[in-house]
């Protein structure tokens, strides 16, 4: 097999939760350059309707779903859906997320309930309903988007949303669990974990401590619209087919 056949999509089918903006789209883009057909969901329903439209016109079946990742009722629903309307799921990748700033002293408790609402049990659910399928096919990837968060503590100054960290440490460790448990099935389960990226989550602090992150950053920057997209492809393509359970963090150094 030539070495870039090993990357290509063609025939396989990938669902992008949260997949209407940021990095979910980055990681759409990324997935239909390959040849994939792709599906995205979010409760955000116009913005993933954008984001399918856009890749229609680059010639990818694509189709947009509203779905809230919390609600295992809409959960069961939309991957019925898709299975319907596609066939299958080959790919699945986890990237709705939300966050809250705080400190830790005066983080709401239902801040923080919600944080883990959708980072850790969406994750979950999502992953239980898309998995029955894959366990049937007996083939599958899973792509969970964790964070360099999940993997350092930082300062206050840098990130105070203990929340947040603390539900990207659990989809780590969701990560490295599941993937042994479905390995029997040949279903592969990696994470990526970001580092700081331009997006709506991160803008305020970016804006407010941009430089300073940068600074401190091994690469001195931050990542960009095309950062995240090899590691995307590597992990859903069949050139990733002896790794499992891994984290692969795209930060610039930040976690070194």
């Amino acid at each position: 097999m030539n070495t870039f056949d090993m990357f290509r999509l063609e025939g396989k089918v990938a669902l992008i939760t949260g997949g209407g903006r940021g990095l979910g789209k980055q990681i759409a883009e990324a997935l239909a350059d390959a040849g994939c057909a792709i599906t995205v969901c979010s409760r955000k329903l116009e913005a993933c309707k954008e984001t399918a439209q856009h890749l229609q016109r680059k010639g990818i079946h694509s189709q947009a779903y509203a779905c809230d990742v919390t609600n295992q009722v809409e959960v069961q629903q939309v991957v019925q859906l898709i299975e319907e309307d596609f066939g299958k799921i080959d790919i699945l990748v986890n990237n709705s997320g939300t966050t809250w700033g705080a400190s830790v002293e005066e983080m709401p408790l239902e801040a923080w309930e919600k944080v883990m609402k959708v980072n850790v049990t969406g994750t979950f659910m999502i992953s239980q309903e898309v998995g029955k399928q894959m366990i049937k096919q007996q083939s599958g990837k899973i792509i969970n988007i964790a964070s360099a968060a999940g993997l350092k503590a930082e300062p206050p100054e840098v990130l105070n949303a203990i929340g947040y960290s603390t539900s990207k440490a659990a989809v780590i460790h969701f990560t490295k669990d599941l993937a042994r448990k479905w390995a029997q099935h040949g279903i592969y389960v990696n994470a990526i974990a970001p580092g700081f990226f331009p997006t709506t989550m991160t803008k305020e602090v970016l804006e407010r401590k941009g430089d300073a992150i940068k600074n401190k950053n091994p690469l001195q920057r931050i990542g960009d619209n095309h950062s995240l997209k090899g590691v995307a492809l590597l992990l859903a393509s069949s050139s990733s087919d002896f790794i499992t359970g891994q984290i692969i963090s795209v930060d610039g150094g930040s976690t070194l």
